[in-house]
């Protein structure tokens, strides 16, 4: 792929001159080569109270926090402060970024500040965070939040605009494996980013199964492409149905993860319509200009998928992506249409643009001959879970009540905000269908997330574990930028599928 400049793009869209390094240093503050230090706040009544930075308020002559204070500064957690040095150190600026309040200060707190911080530093070239960090989760806490804070998607720009920071220094001691391990979250997330990012002219499902198959060739991991020929033959219906109405034809692509100590398998479906336009049942144009972003729980299957051929952990993993543009033409499958799914089930299409839960059936069915101890499936799947859950917080599904909160507890010991939520047997019915096996839409209008869930559950194969992640909300950020998360695409879903391998791994789910 190239961008509008004519560069080749590596998966996801980043240019070269977007690489950023990151390194673990001991060295003492005051004698820091860098533009930019990044310390910790907390509030301290009328004032603030550096976090470990006594070196530096020596050298500022006692005064950093009068000073800080003197600027604004509250403490307020991701408030940012900048405070010049005047020559009293070898770096230009002292940044300060609030913490909140100290006794409230976790993992998430260090990755939001560190992400505030560096999103406030962009055009520097070498910026050294000293944030409190005591512990190796904490060391990987603030490097991962200092580089998600540190993203920025600009290949399709010609104007010249601060990039990113090129060098990211993180004051502590101690082995450099979390800081190696935030690098691989980070270029996870950020390839995520990108390809929901990336403008679907120069993102349809074949582009999008070769972004896949470079990663797969990157990453040691098994792959197999259907195209639409292989998916009309074998009897993939759903995703041929949703992709007929398109000039860019439909695939399914299979990546598998495999280590030889493993006992357990995790399979993963992720909905990747590539555009979604609602199909002849089409949207309002003002909630379709967001829609390159369909591809969000695709996306994230397979930034997981990279992920965890990097850190390696005991557990078999096998990744579906359900590419499909869901576009209205002469060719587009009609309401009243009725599709067989992969397996045999029929379904009446009385709804378009009800057409992710469509493209995720077939590889759910198809699960199946993987013989998983675990499924899930992730998609950016209703307008109603941001109704339910605000643009925040995943909806975890479930046909076990177990499992559903077993990954809810993951999703936020890593920091995605996640709520489990019930499928009420009696929302069924309202599924049933005159013609066909089953309808892809409700006649009610109420409990739209989890009218979803209950369809997708009727395709999970017999005697096997799964949850159902709704991202749309969490997946694209349409507001403005927060923490360590950007405008746009967010990177939604990788930290928790890889929790949940790595839970597998060591035998707790």
């Amino acid at each position: 792929m190239l961008d509008p400049k004519g560069r080749n793009r590596s998966p996801g869209g980043l240019t070269s001159e977007d690489v950023t390094t990151i390194s673990l240093d001991s060295a003492v503050l005051t004698a820091l080569d860098a533009d930019a230090i990044v310390v910790g706040v907390h509030p301290a009544g009328d004032s603030v109270r550096p976090a470990g930075a006594d070196d530096l308020d020596a050298a500022l002559s006692g005064r950093l926090a009068d000073s800080l204070t003197a600027l604004g500064a509250t403490g307020k957690a991701g408030e940012v402060v900048k405070l010049p040095t005047l020559g009293a150190l070898p770096a230009a600026l002292v940044v300060a970024v609030g913490l909140g309040e100290e006794d409230a200060l976790d993992a998430e707190g260090l990755r939001r500040a560190a992400g505030s911080a560096l999103r406030a530093l962009a055009g520097k070239s070498r910026v050294a965070v000293a944030l409190p960090a005591t512990s190796a989760e904490h060391v990987e806490a603030v490097a991962l939040g200092a580089l998600l804070g540190n993203y920025g998607f600009s290949s399709y720009r010609t104007s010249e605009r601060p990039g990113p920071v090129a060098e990211i220094v993180i004051v502590g001691s101690g082995d450099e494996a979390p800081v190696r391990r935030a690098e691989t979250f980070a270029s996870a997330i950020s390839l995520v980013r990108d390809l929901v990012n990336t403008p679907p002219s120069d993102l349809s499902p074949e582009d999008f199964a070769g972004v896949a198959a470079k990663v797969a060739g990157e990453g040691g991991l098994a792959i197999e492409v259907l195209d639409e020929k292989a998916l009309v033959d074998g009897g993939y219906g759903g995703i041929v149905g949703v992709g007929q109405g398109s000039a860019n034809p439909p695939r399914l692509v299979r990546l598998a993860y495999t280590h030889p100590e493993a006992s357990k398998t995790l399979a993963l479906v992720g909905k990747g319509i590539t555009f979604d336009s609602g199909g002849l049942s089409l949207k309002p144009a003002e909630g379709m200009d967001w829609m390159k972003s369909d591809m969000g729980g695709a996306a994230a299957v397979l930034g997981a998928l990279a992920a965890i051929a990097e850190l390696k952990p005991a557990v078999n993993v096998v990744g579906y992506l359900a590419l499909a543009e869901n576009m209205p033409s002469g060719t587009a499958q009609r309401p009243s249409d009725v599709l067989t799914v992969y397996g045999g089930k029929t379904v009446e299409v009385l709804n378009t643009d009800a057409e992710g839960r469509l493209v995720m059936a077939d590889p759910i069915v198809r699960s199946g001959e993987d013989e998983p101890d675990l499924l899930i499936d992730v998609a950016t799947l209703t307008g109603a879970q941001l109704v339910a859950l605000g643009t925040r917080t995943t909806g975890v599904m479930a046909n076990d009540d177990d499992v559903r909160e077993k990954v809810v507890a993951a999703a936020v010991r890593v920091g995605e905000p996640s709520w489990g939520m019930p499928l009420p047997e009696e929302l069924r019915k309202g599924l049933d269908s005159a013609v066909a096996d089953i309808a892809n839409i409700s006649g009610e209008r109420w409990g739209g997330m989890l009218v979803a869930g209950v369809f997708l559950k009727e395709f999970v194969p017999d005697g096997v574990r799964w949850a159902h992640l709704d991202i749309a909300g969490p997946s694209y950020n349409k507001g403005e930028p927060y923490g360590y998360t950007p405008k746009a695409g967010t990177g939604s879903a990788v930290r928790t599928l890889v929790a949940v391998a790595e839970d597998m791994a060591a035998g707790e789910l």
